[in-house]
């Protein structure tokens, strides 16, 4: 009524003209719907010149002059005034009623507000009107073992490798189902190029005069023949090559034969390259992996990912590109070898023996080998264009629909692929399914939007994912804020920002087997569940390319999954390594389903920005070690000052501080301080990222978690190398990562401060 009568006097009193909006919720559409309702005295400008107003001024104005002796003017305008008076009492009467039954529905909180004199704002906010524990209790039930058992079956295939025509029915049944459940859903169509093998089928490798045709191969391996001495490295790893260095074996010009396992295939040929080494054979040990010792093994060895051939640019087809290789394509021949042909060769072998643990596998003998132990490696694989899809279905937010939680799974395989792509696949579109039902029949309404991707090209090295982040890089910045990744559910990385958030969520899931739940339970839960993220995981280029805190995670005691990358990765095989695996995908979909929940849901994102000052102090307080070392050495000149350094490391430890203190202090029903608050949490990952390096020279540029020379492990590797008195120390490039390095995590830490007088910038 108060409003009724300030209108009514502004009305009377030949105040200037106002009105009041109405700011509707955006729709799924996006859209701000807006409807203006003007109350003002001048109603004929409202209604076009033909309304009641603009008639009852021309009547009395006409009766006025025709017949002035028959009324007073004084007696006129009380007349108009009355006319005017049961006009604008009619119409609020019909607004108050009508705005009493929009307050009065269910999902809206208003604020009203003035703007100036004049204008009377009323925000119409939609929010959910259910509390978390009715979310979850909804979530958990319609997301049922029997659904998900469909879905499992529907999306289970024998052949669907990237680009051919099972992968491509398996996409459009992804986008059948996102349509059927009424979500804005489309796709993106990339040419990428990818290398299958030979047209034989089979490369081959040559040892005592025997040739063994492996059907198995190595995508984007170099081609050609390559010939060398057989030397034994165990897995490959950077520190088994020294072990062979000091015991003065000579890898250079050696074909290295190396277990899989531990670290990538593509790690283990360019760690194999940086000691000069002719070719290299990976095989699956009998003592790592209880498979068929004729299983063939098939993967890639671009130490990187997305198509290598368009490095920072996204394959669209009407993209011109430059002619460019990645750097992370290797330059000598790689190829994997069955076990049975691994024993035969080593049987063969001679050498000395070992050094200890290296013999403790499945095969009968292990050498080192000798320099008369001759093999050559014939890789002769097929470069292809291939045209693949990435399948896209969005869930907009109600309030926040330009930010968003990205949940992804890869749908290729070389083989069955069931743990790799089937159970991602199926979980992807339940959930779907689960979110859609919950918002058009139980009024979820969540605030930011989600958005479901079915990649295609991940066993290539996330191509598909890696090639839609190039594309669209500037469209997902400060927009996308999370990744979840759920290809290959028996693997578990993530962002330290999200290891809060994991964790919660471990313990809400009531049915987590209890090895996960006694670990989660610990003070080091961190460290017995999560891995250290690493470019062969899925989310590597969310993390570390993009600047997206990312996820993926496993529910298994085994860190290995030893069906990956074979033709056994079927469902039988998945269930008897894991028993009932039935409940275990419904878990997985849970946990991975109230993550998004809790992101999409809560006024505050649920990412702890203060995990890396942990991490940040302990890489510093290495350095420093290293430095104080080389410098009583005088290996390095004490002109090198680590103050800089701990400087920007105390910066941003004191701007998280402070912004978990203001989070605490915040009113969470203020919207706006919400959103500044978010947008600074969201920018902490992108400001790691380095802005010194180019993106297309070092993409993954995560100063914390990527690679490259740009990185702090690179820094630490350097310190190393000069304490070793490795040829490749340069002193002068060791200031200039310091440097580096500095500037990035005091940029990070100004930005994540807020505004420009806040920040604590001592250097």
């Amino acid at each position: 009524m108060d409003q009724a009568r300030s209108t009514i006097s502004k009305i009377f009193n030949g105040e200037p003209r106002s009105y009041t909006r109405f700011n509707l919720t955006q729709n799924m559409e996006g859209d701000n719907s807006q409807v203006e309702l003007k109350l003002s005295s001048d109603m004929d400008e409202e209604v076009g010149g033909n309304g009641v107003a603009e008639h009852a001024n021309h009547q009395s104005h006409q009766s006025y002059i025709s017949k002035p002796h028959q009324r007073a003017p004084r007696n006129v305008c009380f007349m108009i005034a009355a006319i005017l008076l049961i006009f604008v009492i009619g119409y609020l009467i019909g607004y108050l009623a009508h705005r009493k039954a929009e307050v009065a529905s269910p999902g809206c909180a208003s604020a009203v507000s003035t703007n100036g004199d004049d204008e009377i704002i009323i925000q119409t906010e939609t929010v959910s009107t259910l509390d978390w524990s009715d979310i979850t209790g909804l979530f958990k039930s319609k997301l049922t073992k029997d659904s998900i058992e469909k879905s499992l079956s529907e999306f289970s295939s024998d052949s669907h490798q990237a680009g051919s025509p099972g992968d491509e029915a398996l996409g459009n049944k992804v986008l059948k189902r996102f349509k059927d459940y009424g979500m804005n859903s489309w796709t993106d169509e990339h040419f990428v190029k990818v290398q299958n093998s030979p047209l034989s089928g089979a490369n081959r490798v040559t040892f005592r005069n025997k040739t063994y045709a492996e059907s198995g191969f190595l995508s984007y391996s170099a081609l050609g023949s390559a010939q060398g001495a057989i030397l034994y490295a165990y897995y490959g790893e950077m520190d088994d090559l020294r072990r062979l260095e000091d015991l003065n074996v000579n890898a250079a010009g050696r074909v290295l034969l190396v277990r899989a396992g531990k670290i990538s295939f593509a790690e283990k040929v360019a760690n194999a390259a940086s000691v000069n080494a002719s070719a290299v054979l990976i095989y699956l040990d009998p003592a790592d992996y209880t498979l068929d010792r004729d299983t063939d093994l098939f993967g890639h060895v671009h130490l990187g990912c997305g198509d290598p051939y368009t490095p920072g640019f996204p394959s669209f087809n009407h993209t011109q590109f430059p002619p460019v290789k990645s750097s992370g394509l290797p330059s000598i021949p790689a190829q994997t070898i069955r076990a049975s042909t691994a024993a035969t060769i080593m049987g063969k072998m001679g050498g000395r023996d070992p050094p200890r643990g290296w013999a403790d596998g499945g095969l009968q003998m292990y050498k080192l080998g000798g320099e008369d132990d001759v093999a050559s490696v014939e890789v002769n694989n097929v470069l292809i264009e291939k045209k693949i899809h990435n399948v896209f279905g969005v869930i907009k937010g109600f309030i926040d629909a330009d930010r968003y939680v990205v949940i992804g799974a890869q749908r290729d395989a070389w083989g069955p692929g069931y743990a790799k792509s089937t159970v991602g696949t199926s979980l992807l579109v339940e959930l779907a399914r689960t979110f859609t039902e919950m918002i058009n029949k139980d009024g979820f309404k969540p605030r930011r939007s989600i958005v479901f991707a079915s990649w295609s090209a991940g066993e290539y090295g996330a191509v598909g994912a890696t090639e839609w982040l190039e594309g669209y890089l500037n469209s997902l910045n400060m927009k996308a804020f999370s990744y979840i990744s759920l290809d290959g559910t028996v693997r578990g990385v993530a962002s330290p920002m999200m290891y809060d958030l994991i964790q919660s969520t471990l313990k809400e899931v009531n049915d987590l087997n209890k090895n996960i739940y006694s670990q989660v339970a610990g003070s080091s839960w961190e460290m017995a569940v999560m891995d250290p993220i690493r470019m062969a995981d899925s989310a590597y280029p969310f993390q570390t390319f993009s600047g997206i805190p990312s996820v993926t995670f496993r529910l298994t005691s085994d860190k290995e999954y030893p069906f990956l990358g074979t033709h056994l990765d079927t469902k039988m095989n998945l269930e008897n390594k894991i028993f009932r695996i039935g409940p275990l995908v419904k878990t997985a979909g849970e946990i991975a389903g109230q993550m998004a929940l809790r992101l999409v849901h809560d006024h505050l994102l649920r990412l702890n920005v203060e995990k890396y000052s942990n991490i940040i102090r302990a890489q510093v307080a290495q350095i420093n070690k290293e430095v104080y070392s080389l410098q009583m050495s005088n290996r390095i000149p004490k002109t090198l000052k680590m103050q800089w350094l701990m400087s920007a490391m105390g910066s941003y430890s004191r701007a998280s501080r402070k912004l978990t203190m203001l989070i605490q202090n915040s009113d969470l029903q203020d919207s706006e301080q919400c959103r500044i608050i978010n947008d600074r949490i969201m920018g902490v990952e992108k400001d790691l990222l380095s802005p010194y390096v180019s993106p297309r020279e070092s993409p993954f540029r995560h100063i914390l978690l990527g690679s490259g020379s740009h990185t702090v492990g690179a820094l630490l590797s350097h310190l190393a190398a000069i304490k070793e008195g490795s040829a490749s120390a340069d002193i002068d490039l060791l200031k200039n990562q310091f440097a580096l390095t500095t500037w990035t995590i005091q940029s990070c830490a100004n930005a994540l401060a807020g505004n420009v007088w806040e920040m604590d910038n001592q250097i």
